[in-house]
């Protein structure tokens, strides 16, 4: 299996990687909305790639040397570019992908997922890291995943599937009532429209996740990405041989996971409304 690509600690090799895209693009004599149309993306993701906040993935470098007669420049510069630095930092380059994805398929072992999260439970996730954060950092960061959850109610949401496990749960991170309140909002957030969340019950005897969380995505140009984390870094992987092992994964886990109606029960249990 192929290395996968991690996030680096600068986007240097991104920015000049961007640069080039935004000479060979004016040499050419087209706007950023221009190449977008005839590579068929979105505007803001060309000012992402120009700006060195999104990664040029191999695929479309070699779309745009076509469009712009660059002779193989960018799809070279991208092939040769350390694995280092072949992904933006998560911090912007996932939240720009979360935050235009026309689907998300997210898989959580530890937590409930940041978009269905209430303020005092992101509060105490953010609490609970080592070394501990100030408190000026930790609301910062809830400020963040908050705004994040603005997609939810976008005109056109994105298709959001979740299977989360039990465990993510039961854990009552920050006390009995941040935690009831979390599964409450849980609970609500299963009526909302294109929102799907099922439960990975615990005692099972079989388990397609147990290499740990991971999120799918689906950009606005129909490119099948797959993001996750991990103790002391983040990924982003766009190659479709690996992004296509972690949707068969996500297959198995909702294929084992309570159905959303018996996810729905087991909330309803746990908030003691059966």
């Amino acid at each position: 299996m192929p290395p996968r690509k991690r996030v680096p600690k600068n986007g240097t090799a991104l920015k000049m990687v961007g640069a080039q895209v935004a000479v060979l693009r004016v040499r050419k004599g087209l706007t950023q909305r221009q190449l977008a149309k005839l590579v068929r993306m979105e505007e803001e993701t060309i000012a992402s790639i120009e700006q060195g906040r999104r990664a040029l993935m191999p695929d479309v470098a070699e779309m745009m040397d076509r469009v712009l007669e660059s002779g193989g420049v960018l799809a070279a510069g991208v092939e040769k570019l350390p694995a280092v630095d072949q992904v933006p930092e998560w911090a912007e380059g996932f939240m720009d992908l979360e935050r235009e994805a026309l689907a998300l398929s997210s898989y959580q072992n530890q937590v409930i997922p940041g978009l269905l999260q209430t303020e005092a439970y992101a509060h105490a996730v953010f609490t609970n890291e080592i070394p501990a954060l100030s408190q000026k950092k930790i609301a910062e960061r809830v400020a963040v995943r908050m705004a994040r959850q603005e997609i939810l109610h976008r005109q056109d949401p994105p298709n959001l599937s979740y299977v989360i496990s039990e465990a993510a749960l039961r854990d009552q991170l920050g006390g009995p009532d941040i935690h009831r309140e979390a599964l409450l909002h849980l609970r609500a957030c299963t009526d909302l429209h294109g929102v799907t969340v099922q439960v990975m019950p615990l005692g099972r005897h079989t388990h397609a996740g147990l290499s740990g969380p991971f999120v799918l995505i689906v950009t606005p140009d129909l490119q099948h990405l797959a993001y996750a984390e991990t103790q002391r870094g983040s990924q982003l992987i766009s190659d479709p041989n690996e992004v296509n092992i972690l949707s068969a994964k996500y297959a198995m886990l909702r294929s084992q996971a309570l159905n959303p109606e018996e996810t729905t029960g087991l909330l309803d249990g746990l908030l003691g409304e059966r």
